[in-house]
């Protein structure tokens, strides 16, 4: 998830096309640079390197809807996602281990509902660790992107997690299902170690980013996805909503008819202490994308 600095006194440069192949988004993100003299900023969630624009958004829906379309049904079942996390470092700087079986039992909290909401049914397995020594790769993932991922493990069903710092400005960002079959190789999640359970980003410490960004390897997108306008995030029990949400409200009500904001789903941008859920109807898009994009069986879709 990204975090924008809100108080920071230096410009950034922005350069589109900076890294080939990615979206036009991240490669400008992938590509900003900050002059000296910025001052300590306070971190706020803000657009993602990988956030997709409502044409690539419908373009997206169009193709599950295609895939739906063709697919043969088959019952539920539980998910159990193979997870590999790489680990960036600059010598003492960077996740350690302990720290990262934090993250992945807040994972499998946070999609097994133990926090509230629904219980989605995904689960994390940790197959590994890997550890590299990169102070380049460690303080500019973005930069580096195609190198770090020369590190995934696995096909479209193992997740790869990458912990690095990724400043102030972009505190983790995702790719999503549907773009694995042209880009395997960016295939993954990228989250600032500071944002792991019991990390040093303030309001952002819980492993939250990652529940968030990992939300989008599956499948999900923002709540507050077209606005007030369908259709929305195309998940038929999260409310609408017009704005992202900033810090932890006690309530928000942006869309006119359509209920209180889902302030304290995952998919909105508060701050970890205002995080708690998915919906039932999050569960069956996760499963959904895994039967259409990730799982072995590329033709399925759900039952029931």
């Amino acid at each position: 998830m990204a975090r924008r600095a809100i108080a920071v006194v230096s410009a950034c440069l922005f350069t589109a096309g900076a890294l080939p192949g990615l979206p036009a988004a991240a490669a400008a993100v992938g590509a900003r640079s900050c002059t000296a003299g910025t001052r300590e900023a306070v971190p706020g969630r803000g657009a993602e390197p990988y956030a997709p624009g409502p044409t690539r958004v419908a373009e997206m829906l169009a193709d599950l809807a295609q895939r739906r379309s063709r697919a043969r049904r088959v019952p539920v079942t539980a998910i159990t996602v193979p997870t590999w996390v790489h680990v960036i470092a600059d010598g003492a700087l960077g996740a350690q281990d302990g720290a990262v079986r934090a993250q992945v039992a807040a994972l499998n909290s946070a999609y097994g509902g133990r926090y509230g909401g629904a219980d989605t049914g995904v689960r994390f397995r940790l197959e590994g660790i890997t550890r590299t020594d990169n102070p380049a790769w460690f303080r500019s993932p973005l930069a580096y992107e195609r190198p770090i991922k020369q590190l995934r493990r696995g096909g479209p069903e193992t997740l790869n997690l990458y912990v690095a710092q990724l400043g102030q400005l972009v505190l983790g960002y995702s790719t999503y299902p549907h773009w694995y079959r042209n880009e395997p190789q960016l295939d993954g999640v990228v989250v600032d170690w500071r944002t792991l359970p019991g990390g040093s980003l303030r309001n952002f410490d819980r492993g939250f980013t990652a529940v968030h960004e990992i939300g989008h390897w599956m499948g999900l997108l923002h709540t507050f996805e077209n606005g007030c306008e369908p259709p929305g995030d195309a998940v038929d029990d999260t409310p609408p909503e017009g704005q992202p949400t900033e810090g932890c409200p006690v309530t928000k009500d942006t869309c006119k008819g359509g209920g209180p904001d889902p302030i304290h789903n995952f998919m909105d941008y508060a701050q970890d202490r205002c995080m708690s859920e998915f919906t039932a109807g999050q569960a069956v898009r996760m499963h959904e994308i895994w039967a259409l994009y990730r799982g072995r069986e590329a033709a399925t879709t759900l039952d029931g």
